[in-house]
């Protein structure tokens, strides 16, 4: 998509962020800055709101209180009258295509080829004609190391490159920030790497990452700022050398060293 990021503003923005369900408050009044190219990794427990936040930002999960912004506009609702009121669907839809997210289970088209099933998105959406996007497909299975498995169906392909794929697919759309949610957490531990290393390789090219994860060793080397949440809050945020080693409260201090990392 076109970036039209104005420098003066985060290119993300959390203003109090609350989604409750029912009497339980899984985002509890969160504010987060996220700058374009930067990468921010949400660590914490489970249970702790980190993916329903993650899941908040691209508008799978409806808000009840707070704002997020985009490059300054406010995504997901907008004031008519006085009155803040949810966005169309059709405005929705489009709002939503500057987010990439990738999950934890995939999620491909088993009866589509890998290239399908990143070449998909596009067509869908309008953005490219089925040659175009075959073309930028294939650029992004490259771009992950998949280009030699173009035609093979997910069941065909290990864990790792599923993941892969889905990443593939994610770029496809050119969204502004990439959402990734525990995205190593369904694999078996040997192909954990090749799907970091894809990660890595993404934040050294500039891309703006938001990554829930489990992963301590991959944060603390790629992070610029690592956010630690418990029962749907913030409770610690900084770099990722400070806060994965030298936590201040004793919250944070009893998860990271439970993770190893003190």
């Amino acid at each position: 998509m076109t970036d039209t990021t104005n420098e003066d503003v985060p290119l993300l923005q959390l203003v109090n962020v609350s989604k409750h369900f029912g009497e339980l408050r899984a985002v509890d009044h969160v504010s987060l800055d996220v700058n374009a190219g930067t990468v921010t990794c949400i660590v914490g427990p489970s249970g702790s709101g980190k993916s329903t936040l993650l899941r908040t930002v691209n508008m799978m999960e409806a808000i009840d209180g707070g704002a997020i912004f985009l490059k300054g506009q406010m995504i997901g609702h907008e004031v008519r009258r006085g009155h803040r009121v949810p966005v169309s669907g059709s405005v929705a839809r489009r709002q939503t295509l500057n987010f990439g997210m990738v999950f934890q289970h995939f999620n491909l088209f088993p009866n589509y080829t890998a290239l399908e099933n990143v070449a998909i998105g596009p067509t869908l959406v309008g953005k490219a004609n089925k040659k175009s996007a075959t073309e930028a497909g294939l650029r992004y299975l490259e771009q992950v190391g998949l280009s030699d498995r173009a035609d093979h169906y997910p069941s065909e392909l290990s864990g790792g490159q599923q993941q892969r794929v889905a990443i593939a697919r994610a770029l496809a759309m050119e969204p502004q920030i990439l959402l990734f949610d525990e995205p190593t957490s369904a694999l078996d531990p040997e192909l954990v790497s090749e799907v970091l290393a894809v990660m890595r390789g993404l934040a050294a090219n500039g891309s703006t990452m938001l990554v829930v994860t489990h992963e301590m060793r991959f944060a603390e080397e790629v992070a610029d700022e690592v956010i630690m949440m418990d029962a749907g809050k913030i409770i610690e945020r900084g770099a990722p050398g400070t806060l994965l080693h030298h936590p201040q409260t004793d919250r944070a201090k009893k998860f990271f060293a439970s993770v190893g990392t003190l």
